[in-house]
C-alpha cells in the first residue's frame, strides 16, 4: 500500500486452479492488484522477497514445504507482510500452528468472495500499519503525530478482557471494570465481543432494540449520531453498551474488519473501550487482540485454564504481539488451593499483576440481578481487588504510553 492505493496481493498455492479462481475473484475489486502467483512453498518465499506484498494467500498443503514453515520464513524477511492461510480443514490445531508461524487469518477453503476481500482489506490495513512504525518510514506516526485513522494521539483505550477458556468470568470481570472506570470525565464503552452468546446486556440486567448488527454494515461511514442511536445507555453508571446480536445466527453477520472498524471509531468518543472477548479465536477476537493497546488475560486455578493461558501466552510470541501488552490476572483465586499466582508467573515467565479472590456469595447475586457489584460496597475483599486491578491497569497504560512516546523520541532523533 505504500505509493499506492491498492492492496498489493500474493497467491501462494499449488494448484494452478485455485490460483486462477482466486486471481477472478479479485480481478472486480478497484483496491486490490494481485502482484504474483507461486507454485511452491520455497517460490513463494522467493517471489515475496522481489515483490513485497502487503498480503499473502498461502496454501497450507504444498508438496515441497508446507505454508506454515513457509510464513514462518517470510515473516523473517518481510515482517510487515500479513499472511492468510487457506486450507480444506478447518482443524483449531492448524489455526494455532498458523498463527505461531506468524499468519493472522485463517480461511477455509473455498472462501467466499465476502470472506476472502475483507480479510484481505483488513490484512491490508495492518500490513500498512506496520510497515508505518518502522522507523524512517514517511507515515510514522513519530511524524504524523495522529495514530490509526488520522486520530489525535491520546484517543480512547482498548482494552479486550479474554480469556482462552470459557466460563473464566470474562464478563464478570468487564462489566465491573467498566462501571469502575466510567467517570464524567472517563466515559467508557462496553462492547460485547462474544457475537454468538454474548451476555454483557444481560449482565446490566439491560434489553435493547439494537446491537452491534445495526452498525456493522455501516462501519464504513459511522457518526456519533449512529453510535448513540444504537448503543444502550446504562442509567446507573452511566456507561454506553454495544450489546451483542440477540439471535446468534446474527454474529455471521459482522465481519472482523467491521469489528476493528467500530472499535476505531469507538475509541474516539471514549477514554476506554472495554470489550469482552469471546474465548474461541476467530475474526473478531483477534481483531479485538490486534487493536488493543492492553489484554486483560483471565485464568482460574484449574489445569486446563492454566494451560490454555500457556498456549495464548505462546501464541502472542508467534504473532509478535508484545507480552508487556498483557495484564494478567488469576480470577477466583482461593487461598486453599495450591496453584498460586507466583506459581504460575514463575512458570510462564509473565508476572500475574493482579488477583480477584473466589466470592460466590457475591457475585452470584449480583450476575442474576443483573447489577454489577462494583456499584454497592466497596469496602468488601471482592471489590477492593476490582479497585486494585483497575489502578494496575492504569499503570501499564501510562507505561505503555511513556514507553511509545520515548520510542518515537528516539527514532525521530535518529532520522
Amino acid at each position: 500500500m505504500a505509493g499506492s492505493n491498492n492492496i498489493r496481493v500474493m497467491i501462494v498455492d499449488d494448484i494452478a486452479e485455485t490460483r486462477e479462481n482466486i486471481r477472478k475473484l479479485l480481478q472486480f475489486e478497484s483496491d486490490v492488484e494481485v502482484v504474483g502467483t507461486a507454485r511452491t512453498g520455497r517460490e513463494g518465499i522467493q517471489l515475496a522477497k522481489e515483490m513485497k506484498p502487503d498480503v499473502i494467500l498461502m496454501d497450507i498443503n504444498m508438496p515441497d514445504m508446507d505454508g506454515i514453515t513457509a510464513t514462518e520464513r517470510i515473516k523473517r524477511e518481510i515482517p510487515y507482510a500479513q499472511i492468510v492461510i487457506l486450507s480444506v480443514q478447518g482443524d483449531p490445531n492448524y489455526m494455532r500452528r498458523a498463527m505461531l508461524a506468524g499468519a493472522r487469518d485463517f480461511l477455509t477453503k473455498p472462501p467466499t468472495v465476502d470472506e476472502l476481500t475483507a480479510a484481505i482489506r483488513r490484512m491490508g490495513r495492518m500490513a500498512d500499519d506496520e510497515r508505518s512504525k518502522q522507523p524512517g518510514f514517511p507515515g510514522h506516526i513519530g511524524s504524523s503525530g495522529t495514530g490509526p485513522m488520522g486520530a489525535p494521539l491520546g484517543q480512547g483505550k482498548i482494552i479486550a478482557v479474554y480469556s482462552p477458556k470459557g466460563g473464566n468470568g470474562c464478563t464478570t470481570v468487564a462489566t465491573n471494570l467498566a462501571v469502575t472506570l466510567q467517570t464524567e470525565d472517563t466515559p467508557v464503552a462496553l462492547v460485547d465481543g462474544d457475537l454468538q452468546f454474548g451476555d454483557v446486556a444481560v449482565f446490566l440486567n439491560e434489553q435493547g432494540k439494537n446491537s452491534i448488527v445495526d452498525l456493522a454494515p455501516r462501519a464504513e461511514e459511522l457518526d456519533s449520531e449512529i453510535i448513540d442511536e444504537v448503543m444502550i445507555h446504562h442509567a446507573k453508571s452511566g456507561v454506553k453498551i454495544l450489546a451483542a446480536p440477540y439471535r446468534p445466527e446474527y454474529a455471521e453477520n459482522i465481519t472482523g474488519d467491521q469489528f476493528s472498524k467500530i472499535l476505531e471509531f469507538l475509541r474516539r468518543m471514549f477514554s476506554y473501550v472495554i470489550v469482552d472477548a469471546a474465548s474461541s479465536l476467530n475474526d473478531v477476537t483477534i481483531s479485538a487482540i490486534d487493536l488493543s493497546d492492553v489484554i486483560i488475560l483471565l485464568t482460574t486455578q484449574d489445569i486446563p485454564s492454566v494451560k490454555n493461558a500457556r498456549l495464548f501466552l505462546d501464541l502472542l510470541d508467534g504473532l509478535k504481539i508484545k507480552r508487556d501488552r498483557v495484564l494478567f490476572v488469576m480470577n477466583r483465586f482461593d487461598k486453599r488451593i495450591g496453584i498460586t499466582p507466583d506459581k504460575i508467573g514463575d512458570s510462564f515467565k509473565q508476572e500475574v499483576l493482579a488477583v480477584l479472590p473466589l466470592d460466590d456469595r457475591v457475585v452470584i447475586p449480583s450476575v442474576n440481578r443483573g447489577v454489577p457489584f462494583m456499584l454497592g460496597d466497596k469496602s468488601r475483599p471482592l471489590a477492593r481487588s476490582y479497585l486494585t486491578l483497575t489502578e494496575v491497569l492504569r499503570e501499564k497504560l501510562s507505561a505503555l504510553e511513556t514507553a511509545q512516546e520515548s520510542a518515537e523520541e528516539l527514532a525521530a532523533g535518529g532520522r
